[in-house]
């Protein structure tokens, strides 16, 4: 076996202690590599963070607006395209009125006006015979469903509340 061959006579007999010798780990390649793999997950971690930032913010308003906040939001992560998560963020950031509550009122209302217990109009009208009650009023055959609907539906109303007199 050959003898160990030394310093070259030409190098600095000082060398740097990153400088490793052959056979031996590189402590600075491994210390290295570590902190790269650290740095690589923790960008990731403040990307997603950064990036379901509009979702966190409509966490707190209705849940149709954070719904769609979350679709832009992927939409944005699977594309590539930003305009998706700035569209999110715009969305996340306006506070869209309630429009159920006023048509729960209005619906309450038009229930009360026909006489009815607010809330139980709709389960009293079965399908069957409002398409029944549509087919035989004089409007059902012509291009006004809606008040061929209304209507009947007010007629069958009527008749359940007359038969719950007789009752």
């Amino acid at each position: 076996m050959a003898e160990p061959i030394g310093i070259n006579p030409a190098a600095p007999h000082h060398l740097p202690s990153f400088i490793t010798p052959p056979g031996e780990t590189d402590v600075l390649m491994v210390i290295m590599g570590i902190f790269l793999a650290f740095a690589i997950v923790m960008f990731g971690i403040l990307f997603l963070r950064l990036h379901t930032l509009p979702e966190r913010m409509a966490h707190r308003s209705q849940k149709i607006q954070f719904e769609i906040v979350a679709v832009l939001g992927l939409i944005a992560l699977f594309t590539h395209m930003h305009i998706f998560w700035i569209a999110g963020l715009l969305l996340a950031l306006i506070d869209l009125p309630d429009f159920g509550g006023i048509m729960n009122r209005i619906a309450g209302s038009v229930e009360k006006i026909a006489g009815a217990k607010p809330g139980d109009a709709a389960d009293q009208i079965e399908p069957e015979e409002v398409r029944d009650a549509i087919s035989e009023s004089p409007h059902g055959g012509g291009h006004d469903k809606k008040a061929a609907l209304s209507t009947a539906a007010s007629g069958f109303v009527a008749a359940r509340q007359k038969e719950a007199g007789h009752a």
